[in-house]
Order: C-alpha cells, then structure tokens, then sequence
C-alpha cells in the first residue's frame, strides 16, 4: 500500500505494564505452605447447579482463553444440546477411556480436562478410536467437555504459578509474558501531524472527527521558530484508512506526520514459563527433594550442567510444566525444571552448565488441579460439585 505523502511511519512498543487479574502486589511471593482443607463431598446438599452458559463464563472470568496459545486447542469441546445444567464438575489432567467411565460413574455432567482430549481435526465420529469413543459418550451420557490447557499454563494463579510453590521461597517472573487483551488507550493506531494556519484547523478536526473510532487531541507545537498546532488522533485499523485518505487529498493543510503502531501492555504476571528466584540459594541435592516432594515422586531425571555437582549452588530456576523445550530455551538459570525435553535440548543446556530435572510430562501438572478444586469451589461459590478423578495418572512409570 502506497501513499503519495512523506510519510515517516514507525512502531511504538508501549511497555507499560498493567497489573494482572487476581494479582495485588508487583513480585509474585511464593512461599510453601501446608493447608488442610476439607474436600466437597460428591453430595453436597448445599450445592446448587449452574447453566452450562454461565458456568462458562466464570470460568473464562477465572482464567481467560485469550492468554492460550495461538495453536492450542482450548474452550468448550464437547457440547450437549441445550439447554444443559451442570451440578458436577469432574476435574481431570487427562481424559482417557477409564477417566471417562469413573466421570460418568460419578455422574459428572461437565468434565474439565486440562489437555483437551480432541486436539488434530477429526474427519468421523466412529467407534474406532478411543478419542472417537469418549465423544460418543460423552454426547450419549450429555457431557459437557472444556479444556483451558495452555490458558492455565499463563495464568498467574496456574500451572506454572503452583509448581514454583515446590521451590521454596522465591519471588517469579513469566519467561514469555502475555500482552494485555485490550490496549492501553483507544484505537490500534496513533497519526500525529501539525497543521499550519488556524483557518484550517477547525476544517481539519471537523473532519477526522467525523470518522468513526478517532479520537482527536490537539497541542501547541513549534516548528522552525514558527507556532504550530500538533493534531494527535487515536484511531482502529479501520479508521486509519479513511484518515490516511482524507491527509493524502489534503496534503496543503499540514506537515511532519508520523503514523504509530501501538502496543499492547505486558502483563507481570500472566505469560509461559516462571523465572524463580530464590531468596536464598540452596545446593542442587536439596532442591531435587523439594522437588521431589512437591510432586510426591520417588524418582526423578536428573541431568548435571558441565562442571556442576550435587553441591552446586541454585539461585534460579527456569520453569515450565509439561513439555518445556521451546519456553525454557535461552533462558537464563542455574537450573531448568518440566517434565520433559529432547535429548538435544538437554545437551545444549548442560553445555551451558544448567542443570536439567525431569519429572515426566504430567506429573509437573497434576498436582495443580488439588489447588484447582479449592480456586473453582470459591470461585463459583460452591454453586455446583467439584470433584477430583481418583484414576488419572501418567502414562509412564519406573519399574
């Protein structure tokens, strides 16, 4: 796209960073701590229901889709016809066949499955595949299906934001921040230009005013010991083009234009990945069992950095629950922890001198959903049962 102006046309990475949702202070303080809680029974006389519709809803207003990854898969997968009431929430990392027969066992009518169970295109619903399967149960026993995955990853109150809790106390960061939903001012676009003579400023704003999505402001403004005004209009991308149109017809009214790109907000708290710093720093043998009883495992994968012992010092920690490859690349730490990485991976970081701990895929994310039954309990106020399924584990096991 062309234009016959002397445009100079350039991005303004806007950085302000807004507070993120359920976050009140500027560092995220974890500290460990054990909390007995009693449990929702499967029948609580005191629960209610909900519609299917606004159960949504809150759960968007807990932890928000947008944060997801552009490739994942998240939200409602499986739909009931309507209208559908949810009084059981079944909470599972993942829904296979047996999870599926202990949900309807429990008469769960909405499960809520941190990977989403359908994530490649399916061409046919047939008895075939044991994904084709748990959709056909699900619609017969009408079973809602919701995953958030990845929008949970992001959350301050997430995936990541709970396994750093196994650290010890430490103060966090995202390695990939989120940016904000919505821009920190009006519009996607900023076109500032100065106009020359008065006569001609009232026809200007007049005009930019008229189109739909501007914003218009004005200032005084010198240029080569010559008084000027400074017109500054925040605009959509689709006004920007009825502006651009009116300026390129009217080039004799003003100069000095700039066109500005702007950016959404990063959020402090809300993004892929934690960097965990310690508080205090403790020997790598000290933080595999933390680790290890974070996550109730009795073995873990340990890969030592070059020139790195089991005494050696971690003061920080790069995070990612699941596959953490991509996230944790380049980051800078003493040590990474997922639940797995490539081979290669593992070997570029421990030339780096970075510790590697693997956990296996799953067990870096199930143990969040415990926190998640409690979190939705309030969140919802206990309007509906939230039950956590007893069979669900990791495919993979040492023997």
């Amino acid at each position: 796209m062309s234009f016959n102006m002397n445009f100079t046309v350039r991005h303004q990475a806007r950085y302000s960073v807004l507070p993120d949702f359920c976050m009140l202070s500027s560092h995220t303080r974890l500290i460990p701590t054990t909390v007995q809680l009693v449990r929702s029974l499967i029948h609580n006389p005191s629960c209610s229901c909900m519609d299917l519709k606004a159960l949504l809803s809150s759960l968007n207003d807990f932890a928000s889709l947008s944060f997801a990854e552009s490739w994942d898969n998240v939200g409602l997968l499986v739909e009931p016809s309507p209208p559908h009431t949810v009084n059981t929430l079944f909470l599972t990392n993942d829904l296979t066949e047996e999870v599926m027969e202990e949900a309807l066992q429990k008469k769960a009518d909405f499960i809520l499955s941190y990977h989403p169970p359908i994530f490649r295109p399916m061409k046919r619903i047939t008895w075939k595949t044991w994904k084709e399967r748990l959709v056909i149960r699900a619609l017969e026993n009408r079973v809602a299906v919701y995953s958030p995955h990845t929008a949970y990853d992001a959350a301050p109150q997430g995936v990541n934001n709970w396994l750093a809790k196994g650290l010890g106390v430490c103060t966090s960061r995202p390695i990939h921040p989120s940016k904000a939903l919505n821009y920190p001012t009006e519009g996607t676009h900023r076109v500032e230009f100065n106009v020359d003579h008065t006569q001609d400023l009232d026809k200007v704003i007049s005009t930019v005013k008229g189109i739909s999505d501007v914003s218009v402001t004005s200032f005084s403004a010198r240029t080569d010991d010559e008084e000027q005004t400074r017109i500054s209009l925040n605009c959509s991308q689709q006004a920007l083009v009825q502006v651009v149109a009116f300026l390129s017809q009217n080039s004799q009214l003003y100069q000095k234009t700039e066109i500005l790109s702007l950016e959404k907000p990063l959020l402090p708290h809300t993004g892929m990945g934690r960097i965990c710093t310690l508080d205090e720093p403790v020997s790598l043998a000290t933080m595999v069992e933390r680790i290890k009883k974070h996550l109730k495992l009795s073995h873990i994968r340990l890969a030592l950095g070059v020139g790195r012992t089991l005494a050696s010092q971690v003061k920080v920690v790069a995070l990612c629950a699941g596959s953490g490859s991509s996230v944790l690349q380049g980051a800078e730490a003493d040590l990474y922890l997922t639940g797995e990485m490539s081979h290669h991976d593992i070997l570029d970081a421990a030339s780096q001198g970075i510790n590697v701990i693997l956990c296996e895929h799953s067990n870096t994310e199930r143990g969040f959903l415990s926190d998640l039954q409690d979190m939705l309990s309030a969140h919802l106020k206990n309007k509906i049962n939230i039950i956590l399924s007893e069979i669900d584990r990791d495919p993979l096991q040492v023997v």
